[in-house]
């Protein structure tokens, strides 16, 4: 039988340093993302259109998100995601209800056709800074649809906050809160908590935390390091800066080293 700690998958990431780092995660974390959670509600009404390649930690939330609430995860061919009209005519005909999508294919759907988002209960948009142009157009198109942003590394299982996007914005969206089950530092360099509105590094705990990287204690150790609050707890060094705001909201500020993504990558 299956247990919480026992290990679910191996996803690779590049990060930093563009050599593969296996991401050992364990079934707990994947548990902790879609079940019982409170970013999102999920039943077995639900259709959840799979967007995302097996490589990417967008399909566990699309995968299990969908068959462990009881719903319906729908596939396509990739030819398909890329054309808007036929993708267009797949979500209405599979009546898809939930979608998680890149910030870039997300700009380009909805530079094409805002079309696409309706009858949709749900979107879930991240992987990188979101446009608040095209996001300010959706809200004003499809002002019953549930938008949210969602950020997290794979370290610490797809999501690790998220913001419901109810309004719109002048500048940039923030990533929100913890989801249920997680826990979110902002730190100094000597682990010291930052006071509200100081730029620190963003450190994230909690159920959704892998057990480390495949065959490499060495950056298991630098990375997932020892709780400085919570003896025989750990926290996971994003390297992603961020502040907290005056309503509990936390502000991503870019990196800490020269990382940059490309589409997503």
């Amino acid at each position: 039988c299956s247990r919480p700690g026992m290990l679910a998958y191996v996803i690779y990431t590049s990060g930093t340093t563009d050599e593969p780092k296996g991401v050992m995660v364990e079934h707990r974390s994947i548990l902790r993302l879609v079940l019982d959670t409170n970013y999102v509600q999920l039943g077995s009404s639900d259709r959840i259109l799979q967007t995302g390649a097996l490589s990417f930690d967008a399909s566990t939330f699309e995968i299990w998100g969908a068959l462990l609430n009881g719903g319906r995860l729908c596939l396509l061919h990739r030819e398909t995601l890329l054309n808007t009209v036929e993708l267009s005519r797949l979500v209405r005909e599979y009546g898809i209800t939930v979608m998680w999508l890149t910030a870039g294919l997300f700009n380009m759907l909805v530079s094409t056709d805002t079309g696409i988002f309706t009858g949709l209960k749900t979107v879930l948009v991240g992987g990188e800074k979101l446009s608040t142009h095209h996001i300010n157009r959706v809200r004003r198109e499809h002002p019953g649809l549930v938008l949210i942003n969602g950020y997290g590394p794979t370290e610490n299982t797809t999501f690790t906050t998220t913001f419901k996007i109810r309004e719109e914005f002048a500048t940039d969206v923030p990533i929100g809160r913890p989801i249920a089950n997680t826990t979110v530092y902002i730190l100094d360099e000597c682990l010291g908590a930052v006071p509200i509105g100081t730029q620190g590094e963003l450190y994230a705990g909690g159920d959704g935390l892998a057990r480390g990287y495949l065959n490499d204690p060495t950056l298991t150790a630098a990375k997932f390091i020892p709780h400085p609050f919570a003896p025989g707890q750990r926290l996971y060094r994003t390297g992603d800066l961020a502040r907290w705001g005056p309503d509990g909201t936390i502000d991503y500020l870019g990196r800490i080293d020269e990382q940059i993504k490309i589409r997503g990558f």
